[in-house]
């Protein structure tokens, strides 16, 4: 018997999506109603061990050096008996996380979180999952963690079920030199979370109009990000942006994730375009505005956005790798 600590420490990557998940048919596995495609972003850091201790007497989680309590910890508890029944493991853990970026906020912070925590808890617990595996593994936790794990530009194939339902990579980071310069116009965690938002979805008329242009959509991403055109990546984004919010306005309740800094920077990153700079601009479920640029307009734009009067700071990242275990031991 096994009596040390099984311990595994992770890192990942949130990212930002170029085509939206917005709405489950299973909201218990996290199933999404269509495909969606993302960026991971390097340097956006969450790193997470995972500790399952013969000595602990219940499920522990540390974020950010506070110990957690409430629907918190029972989420992570909850993902945790997961990966026990796939280890056949009995045995509680003590789970410590940090991030180096605004959880809560719109940044894919869950994504970053879970695609973190799937691999720690499985590589502690002794599993060696394939990739697909984990990703699948991850969204249990959060939908958008499953485009964490392979990294790069990933693509989540909906599936039809559990089994079909995981992220694969369409391009490594070094595919394409864009960056995201993401401008915090808000540092505090939304009202409404992204899982409470899903749940919304059906009842925003405009959802299943959303729903039946995904498809175009995506084929478009994809053959933008392929083939490095960036004016057809900039239409694609920020119309998949536009179609999530309205559908989330028009939800009922209504939300209203954006603020007016949010609509400064939005109309700013549009005028700049027309002038003949490569960028654009994606808002995920939250007041933040991802500003996606070619590198060689990146300086000069994130000079521009941090002049605008409500930004309270600018991140840069580039394309980031997928998942990866930093720490192992037994």
């Amino acid at each position: 018997m096994i009596t040390a600590k099984l311990q595994a420490t992770a890192l990942a990557h949130p990212n930002i999506a170029f085509i939206k998940y917005w709405g489950n048919h299973d909201d218990q596995l996290r199933l999404p109603l269509t495909g969606s495609l993302s960026m991971a972003l390097d340097g956006l850091d969450t790193v997470t061990r995972v500790s399952f201790d013969p000595d602990l007497a219940a499920d522990r989680f540390i974020l950010n050096g506070m110990e957690q309590s409430g629907a918190a910890l029972n989420r992570v508890v909850s993902f945790l008996d997961h990966v026990r029944r796939l280890a056949g493991l009995n045995r509680f853990a003590q789970v410590e996380s940090t991030s180096n970026y605004p959880s809560g906020a719109g940044i894919a912070s869950s994504a970053a979180a879970f695609a973190a925590l799937a691999l720690a808890a499985s590589r502690a617990a002794g599993l060696e999952l394939s990739e697909a595996d984990l990703s699948r593994l991850a969204r249990l936790g959060s939908g958008s963690a499953c485009r964490s794990v392979p990294g790069g530009y990933a693509e989540w194939l909906p599936g039809s079920g559990d089994a079909d339902s995981y992220a694969v990579q369409i391009a490594p980071p070094e595919h394409w030199d864009l960056v995201d310069l993401i401008v915090v116009v808000d540092r505090g965690e939304k009202a409404v979370s992204s899982s409470a938002g899903h749940k919304l979805a059906a009842t925003s008329p405009l959802q299943a109009l959303r729903i039946a242009g995904v498809p175009e959509r995506l084929e478009q991403c994809r053959t933008a990000i392929l083939k490095r055109d960036f004016e057809r990546l900039a239409q694609v984004v920020e119309l998949d942006s536009e179609w999530m919010h309205a559908v989330m306005r028009t939800s009922t309740p209504p939300l209203y994730y954006w603020t007016p800094v949010t609509e400064v920077v939005l109309w700013n990153v549009r005028a700049w375009r027309a002038q003949g700079h490569a960028v654009c601009a994606t808002v995920d479920a939250g007041p933040n505005v991802h500003v996606i640029a070619l590198a060689e307009d990146a300086a000069w734009a994130e000079a521009q956005l941090r002049a605008l009067p409500g930004v309270l700071e600018v991140l840069k990242a580039k394309p980031g790798g997928g998942a990866r275990i930093i720490d192992f031991s037994l």
